[in-house]
């Protein structure tokens, strides 16, 4: 059965298993490893809009594939793959080498068909992709269904597409022809409609389970996303989905956001093919109270048995908060204050006081909350080594405070690799106090390739250079790792395991430093190779700790199948 439209997602370097790159911490409180073998959730809509227009597509997540076999060769793969058209995500900048990778090999083994690129980093270097002659379209925007359906339609009915909007595209005499950028709808009933289950049905269809899971590791923690909104209401200054960001680069003037019944309608459908927790993405209050309780109402009505992860852009109310409870009993609760310090926090785009975000922590953990997650940032507008080391004392009160409660869980993390392009900082980065390094595609492509994390950062600050970037990390990481052992948060093994990596990181950093000072390093590298990928490959302390209990029976595949078989996975 050969599919219309095949998806690949790649890993963020094509030949990371042959290379020598000690990533850091840059994927610690993320699922993904930092391959970031995660496709993005716009995969799994795009695929079941095209399906409900006739079309069949299939998700072939390389990147996961390479990383969970190392005999695995993705040439291959891509060589027996048949489809007229392939599409590939550059959503995040982290997979700018791969992603053009990924296109030359397609090219290559199969010269005819179409290759299309999409996603928030190919929307914003849309004309640097085009430079490249395996790449024959590229769609704009957070909302590309409709587009690449009318794409596909002229591809397969072979006309020029000159009508499709936000496209992108080389004519026949290699001319690059730039379409309006004109669909950015502010209605989301017509898609994201029932992409669980079209996915369901496909894995069943083309029975490749291995290449629709999400990341490495899925399977035993099969945590599941829901997404509420496209566009965004926060104007954080280091995010790339910014409602500034939206704005200027992706042509959305307003978040627009799906109805609480699409949103209830997803959770169902998870529930019949996963007991993992369910991450409902973006804070809920976004579009008024009214739209957020309405929800979680409809959550306490439609009772499933996963359990919740929320996200909170700013301090709530007591009541908000056991509204949360009430319909989503033991749920988790996710904010991100990035600094201890007022002013640092209102540097980075937030605006709310200590006192306020102590309140919702006291508030949350009263109404019942399992587990609090509490995140801060280092390399922020204002701040300095000395202020990081500040906001590792204000864990220190905060687990005080808190009596040592192992529900409250505090981690600190470097923005990294990138600083967005398209982000405020990126864009005005006087006004916010950032030096950038790189600015096209090609010069963050060949950063990813740098032997250590420090070499891939595209920014300094005024208040930090990239070495103080990396060594405050490492040494913050390390206290708080200590914190939370002295408050036993984590058990010992856990705290010793997470100080025996971090130390091996850092001094396996000042390390390649050293080696790289010298000049003619890459053989010197090579011997290295080993010990770097032990370092990477050791478990992280973080991601266990984010983890949800899932129980002995993680997935219900054959609950899954009945509910394909029956048509219940489109109600």
């Amino acid at each position: 059965m050969v599919p219309d439209l095949i998806l690949l997602h790649p890993p963020s370097v094509y030949d990371f298993r042959r290379k020598t790159i000690l990533y850091g911490p840059v994927s610690d409180l993320i699922p993904p490893s930092p391959t970031f073998e995660m496709y993005p959730i716009g995969f799994t809509s795009i695929a079941e809009y095209l399906e409900s227009a006739g079309y069949r597509v299939r998700i072939v997540n390389l990147a996961v594939r390479m990383l969970n076999d190392k005999r695995f060769d993705a040439e291959v793969m891509i060589r027996r793959l048949k489809s007229p058209v392939f599409g590939i995500d550059l959503h995040w900048l982290v997979h700018a080498h791969g992603a053009i990778e990924i296109a030359e090999v397609v090219k290559r083994c199969h010269p005819e068909a179409k290759v299309v690129v999409g996603g928030f980093s190919a929307s914003y270097y849309y004309q640097e992709l085009l430079e490249h002659p395996e790449i024959d379209y590229v769609l704009r925007g957070d909302s590309t269904e409709e587009p690449f359906r009318q794409l596909m339609d002229c591809i397969m009915n072979k006309r020029q597409p000159e009508a499709v909007p936000n496209l992108v595209w080389r004519d026949s005499q290699g001319r690059i022809q730039e379409n309006p950028f004109s669909h950015v709808p502010d209605d989301l009933s017509q898609v994201m409609v029932n992409h669980y289950g079209s996915i369901i049905r496909s894995v069943i269809r083309y029975r490749d389970l291995a290449s629709y899971t999400p990341f490495k590791g899925w399977l035993h923690y099969p945590i599941t996303a829901v997404l509420t909104c496209r566009g965004c209401t926060q104007n954080c200054v280091v995010c790339g989905g910014s409602a500034s960001a939206s704005r200027h680069f992706y042509h959305r003037d307003k978040a627009v956001f799906r109805s609480p019944k699409s949103v209830v309608q997803d959770v169902k459908q998870i529930e019949r093919f996963s007991n993992g927790p369910i991450f409902i993405l973006g804070d809920l209050r976004q579009p008024g109270e009214n739209y957020a309780y309405e929800l979680l109402r409809s959550l306490q009505k439609n009772r499933v048995k996963n359990q919740f992860i929320l996200e909170l852009f700013s301090p709530a109310s007591a009541d908000f908060l056991h509204q949360m409870s009430l319909s989503c009993p033991n749920f988790c609760l996710e904010i991100s204050p990035e600094s201890h310090d007022p002013e640092v926090r209102r540097a980075a785009g937030k605006y709310y006081s200590s006192e306020a975000l102590e309140q919702t922590l006291s508030d949350a953990l009263d109404a019942g909350c399992r587990r609090l997650d509490v995140f801060f940032m280092i390399g922020l507008p204002k701040q300095t080594p000395q202020s990081v080391m500040d906001t590792i004392d204000y864990c220190d009160f905060l687990f005080d405070r808190f009596k040592g409660d192992k529900r409250l869980s505090l981690f600190i993390a470097p923005l990294s690799p990138f600083l967005d392009p398209g982000s405020l900082g990126f864009e005005q980065p006087e006004r916010y106090g950032y030096h950038i390094l790189f600015r096209t595609l090609n010069e963050h492509r060949q950063a990813l390739l740098s032997p250590s994390w420090k070499y891939s950062l595209n920014y300094e600050t005024q208040w930090m250079t990239r070495q103080q970037i990396v060594d405050t990390s490492y040494e913050a990481i390390l206290r708080l790792n200590r914190l939370k052992a002295k408050y036993e948060i984590i058990p010992k093994p856990m705290a010793e395991a997470g100080e025996q990596r971090i130390q091996a990181a850092w001094e396996m950093a000042h390390r390649i430093d050293d080696i790289l000072s010298r000049g003619d390093y890459q053989e010197e590298l090579s011997h290295l190779k080993a010990e770097v990928d032990g370092i990477n490959m050791f478990p992280v302390s973080e991601k266990t700790q984010l983890e949800l209990p899932v129980g002995l029976i993680k997935l219900r595949p054959w609950r899954a199948l009945w509910s394909w078989a029956t048509g219940k996975l489109d109600t």
